[in-house]
């Protein structure tokens, strides 16, 4: 999305009229599209977009071509598209990234007529947005680099005691016995194993929390 909003920035400055600008940007992120025997338009060439990005874009370029406003036609359309309904393809991604994809469609609709209603180049407008865009992925990545650390000791803290049962066996200490052939160790067993399920729980809420993601 972020690339997307620079290639409609450098197509602006590039002196394209809005109602070219969608067109343009259409063949160069989708290309010409076939229709499938659904009736859905179909990239011919990946774009890097979510399926229901791509459908944002078909719906803005159409708008463009109409003549009509183009924010008008982005909100209406990812409205029309919640995340999590219908076929479950329409905004998949990982880690946030389809609701990310969402929340620009309706700030780029946003900017679109923030511009139209002051006068504002659009250029100058879609520059800056996608400057905090960027800001944004260099925050997530220094986000995920921060947070290797903790996921590898998570990962770590939750194979430590099965570890230790196998070294404890290779020392001739038998501890899988005593775990389950005594109460006590079944006990011990039972008291561990929910233990280590919390913590597992605990420190992934950890994780999720920093991430800035909902669980």
């Amino acid at each position: 999305m972020t690339l997307l909003v620079q290639q409609l920035a450098a197509l602006l400055k590039g002196g394209r009229t809005p109602s070219r600008l969608w067109e343009e940007l259409w063949l160069l992120l989708v290309g010409e599209a076939d229709v499938s025997s659904a009736g859905a338009r179909t990239p011919v060439r990946p774009s890097g977009l979510a399926p229901g990005s791509v459908r944002m874009l078909a719906a803005a370029r159409a708008a463009a071509m109409r003549g009509a406003p183009v924010g008008a036609a982005i909100r209406s359309a990812v409205a029309a598209t919640p995340a999590g309904t219908g076929d479950g393809r329409t905004w998949r991604g990982r880690n946030g990234e389809s609701i990310r994809e969402r929340r620009v469609w309706f700030q780029l609709a946003a900017c679109l007529d923030a511009a139209e209603a002051t006068g504002s180049p659009l250029a100058d407008v879609l520059t800056r947005f996608a400057a905090q865009l960027e800001a944004e992925n260099d925050a997530g990545a220094a986000r995920q680099t921060a947070l290797a650390g903790p996921r590898a000791t998570v990962r770590l803290l939750t194979w430590l005691p099965f570890l230790g049962l196998c070294l404890g066996s290779l020392l001739g200490a038998d501890p899988v016995g005593v775990l389950l052939g005594t109460p006590l160790g079944a006990a011990v067993l039972a008291t561990g194993l929910t233990l280590t399920a919390a913590g597992r729980i605990w420190s992934a809420r950890l994780v999720r929390a920093a991430e800035g993601l909902r669980p």
